[in-house]
């Protein structure tokens, strides 16, 4: 749906928002506060109400809340003496208060829900520094555990062809877990640490507070490292890991020219400058690495997702972190049987970081895939042969 009052225009279906002729950047968090104003404008929305729905937990502070009504007010306009647009009514909340006309979204894109026969629940847990992690369980059988990696989204992920088809294939025989990131979608977004030992403490929060015991482990893409590292330190607890599109050195760490530094340094000056804007150019430059088979709408889905997920500044912080990475001596310690699969010819993260955590991880398998795609497509053999090796491979 698009929404229009005054020169603005929120447009929901395409997560944008634009003044006159000016597409205005706002992070995902005011994005959400704002469509849901207006979405609810015929009444006063409380305080508890928008934290529960945007941050999905009332353990942000309110002057969280306060900063975000205050950029959207910046955005679209208003100011809190005029207040045109949103009205402060003290002691409750807020209400959207300006004239608005309804527009039907452009391509009625339909939103997708958890398919009949799954059901996801959200809860949230809180790290060892402080920081909230949300987290999903979807499907019922043995637990997998899917380490976090950047662009996702708990809630947004099933309407998303990007990541539909890997939730539901995982959660055909297991009850799937898995959780945002720092940063990232339902997680926390104010965020100071993106070390590994963070990544890593955030998962040890979400097992633990499942109180699982023992549980196979799956890395896709950086979450390979966060599950190498957590293996490491808890042999105990992992009965299986699988890494997919996985790296032992961090892009930085397996430069060995100068032109390689310059492409990675590259891509963090790509997030920050292009991340937010609505024209899906700059984000297009990730997409093409990603996904590079995939048809020109899945590369807008991307795009979309990109934006949707988390902030311009997080995205460029935790590519520089993870640029740094090297798991190489945790790889030597991991004591669970490991599976080690990859795309032959993807763009994102060369085939020899396979090679090399296959010769370190101990009592290791590894598996080529025949595709380009970092992330495997429904449609492509590729995406069949994951799944079935996966399935052998937790069955052992």
């Amino acid at each position: 749906m698009r929404y229009r009052f005054g020169d603005t225009v929120l447009d929901t279906t395409r997560y944008q928002l634009r003044r006159g002729d000016e597409f205005v950047h706002v992070e995902p968090q005011v994005f959400d506060v704002l469509a849901h104003l207006v979405e609810q404008r015929d009444r006063v929305v409380t305080k508890s109400e928008l934290l529960e729905t945007v941050w999905g937990h009332d353990f942000v502070s309110e002057s969280a809340l306060t900063t975000r009504i205050k950029q959207l007010r910046q955005a679209v306009g208003d100011t809190g003496r005029d207040q045109r647009v949103v009205q402060t009514v003290h002691g409750r909340g807020y209400r959207f208060i300006a004239s608005v006309e309804e527009e039907p979204g452009d391509g009625d894109r339909p939103v997708l829900a958890v398919p009949p026969g799954l059901r996801q629940d959200i809860h949230f847990c809180t790290a060892t520094d402080g920081t909230r992690i949300a987290y999903a369980t979807v499907g019922t059988g043995p637990p997998l555990v899917r380490a976090a990696h950047w662009i996702t989204h708990l809630d947004y992920d099933w309407q998303s062809p990007v990541w539909r088809h890997w939730l539901v294939g995982l959660a055909r025989d297991h009850q799937f877990i898995r959780y945002d990131e720092r940063g990232c979608g339902l997680s926390a977004h104010d965020v100071d640490d993106f070390s590994i030992d963070a990544f890593v403490q955030d998962l040890e929060a979400v097992v633990d507070d499942l109180g699982l015991d023992r549980f196979p482990l799956l890395g896709v893409s950086q979450g390979g490292p966060i599950a190498i590292s957590y293996a490491a330190r808890h042999p105990e607890r992992v009965s299986h890991l699988i890494l997919l599109g996985a790296y032992a050195h961090g892009r930085l760490r397996r430069a060995t020219t100068d032109e390689q530094r310059r492409e990675a340094e590259l891509q963090f000056e790509v997030a920050r400058l292009g991340w937010g804007r609505p024209d899906p150019a700059f984000r297009r430059f990730f997409t093409s690495t990603f996904i590079p088979d995939a048809p020109p709408d899945l590369w807008d889905s991307f795009a979309e997702l990109l934006r949707r997920t988390t902030s311009a500044e997080n995205a460029a912080r935790m590519l520089e972190s993870w640029a740094m990475l090297d798991v190489t001596g945790a790889a030597t310690r991991v004591q669970a049987p490991t599976l080690i699969l990859h795309a032959r010819d993807e763009l994102r993260v060369p085939q020899e970081q396979a090679h090399l955590l296959a010769s370190l991880v101990p009592n290791s398998r590894f598996v080529p895939l025949d595709s380009r795609n970092h992330l495997l497509r429904p449609a492509e053999p590729a995406w069949t042969q994951f799944l079935t090796e996966v399935d052998h491979f937790l069955e052992q």
